[in-house]
């Protein structure tokens, strides 16, 4: 049995229909990411497996119960908020111990938990010290201690990395996957940071209007997104979308940009041999999946590359690489170079793609094709 078993899960408030049939599993030990834009539904479900949200329709298994009816004090879970929510006139000390002399732990029993897991998060120094007196990573270890003292067999947490600063998201977001590799707990994380999902997650469901689009590894939903909507949603710069026609070219079949010359850019044989000369497309490329022609790395796209000019509109230097917004035949696109070979603004510039990496998307459903 999974740890977590989700079956044709709904909610509607009223006439509004929040989550549509949500399916889900995570093996013991996972760590899941909920990932989405704001108003998907993403922080509505980690709430109704917490039991804070009651359920239209489905249900909820942890383990071998359904938890569709307990209280969340009864579910065995443990949950970290975006706001830390830490007893302002508390001790760290006496925040981590307050859920387990609600529950009557035995105080020896107490103790031992909170210098255990002090000593994992490293916040001994800090057990005298009131909220008030920590940073905001401080809080956040300490928030996360009071959930590892419980040792629950779930681990919720609600985008606990929303309040902090770039660099100090970049720590914690470390200190959180060491801290699922040394403890092992199942974990759902819900953030809209697809970064964090990306570099967290053993497995990610991306939401979109309370539908799950996708649910897969970091590396599966990357290279091959079932949608147009999860293909833009997961990457950083997102993903070109080009408007494009199949045509033949010598080596089978390939696509002509709308708008441009005619050129037929040649795709991988054997991919998209079921796709008919004439039909639409859109055709789907990552700004890293470009190399300036005089690049060493064109090498890897093949003997006889794929080409196109493009026009820089502008340069956008953001120190290990340069992002250039570009167009190609009319239509937008955003490339990433290395610093040494981005070019001027207002000129053009010759890049190979590497369609290996391409998706097409139909264009009435966006599905992949």
């Amino acid at each position: 049995m999974s740890s977590l078993t989700i079956k044709n899960l709904r909610k509607s408030y009223g006439k509004v229909e929040v989550l549509k049939d949500i399916n889900l599993e995570a093996k013991s030990g996972e760590f899941i990411a909920l990932v989405g834009p704001s108003g998907c539904g993403k922080s509505t479900l980690l709430s109704m497996i917490a039991g804070l949200e009651s359920i239209t329709s489905g249900e909820i298994w942890i383990e071998d119960r359904l938890v569709n009816d307990e209280a969340p004090k009864d579910r065995d879970i443990a949950m970290v908020f975006q706001s830390y929510a830490l007893y302002p006139t508390m001790t760290v000390r006496e925040n981590m111990a307050f859920g387990m002399q609600s529950r009557k732990i035995p105080k020896a029993e107490q103790i031992e938990a909170i210098d255990r897991v002090s000593s994992l998060l490293q916040i001994e120094p800090l057990l005298q010290r009131k909220p008030s007196q920590l940073s905001g990573g401080q809080r956040q270890r300490v928030a996360m201690g009071r959930a590892l003292v419980r040792d629950p067999k779930l681990f919720l947490f609600d985008e606990p990395l929303s309040n902090l600063d770039a660099k100090l998201r970049i720590e914690m977001r470390s200190e959180i996957k060491k801290l699922h590799q040394r403890v092992g707990k199942t974990t759902v994380y819900v953030t809209h940071d697809q970064v964090e999902a990306m570099t967290l997650a053993s497995r990610i469901a991306v939401m979109h209007n309370g539908v799950l689009q996708q649910y897969d590894t970091p590396k599966e939903i990357y290279e091959r997104p079932v949608n147009r909507f999860v293909a833009g949603f997961m990457g950083s710069p997102t993903m070109n979308f080009l408007e494009a026609k199949i045509a033949e070219s010598a080596d089978g079949p390939g696509v002509v940009i709308d708008g441009g010359d005619g050129s037929v850019l040649a795709l991988p044989k054997g991919k998209f041999n079921s796709l008919k000369p004439g039909q639409s497309v859109i055709f789907g490329v990552r700004p890293e999946h470009f190399s300036p022609v005089h690049a060493t790395r064109v090498e890897i796209y093949g003997s006889t590359p794929v080409t196109v000019k493009v026009l820089v509109d502008m340069v956008e230097p953001t120190g290990s690489e340069t992002i250039l917004m570009t167009v190609l035949a009319g239509q937008k696109m955003i490339v990433s170079c290395e610093p040494d070979d981005a070019p001027v603004e207002g000129g053009t510039m010759e890049f190979a793609i590497n369609m290996s990496k391409v998706c097409l998307f139909d264009v009435a459903s966006e599905l992949r094709l």
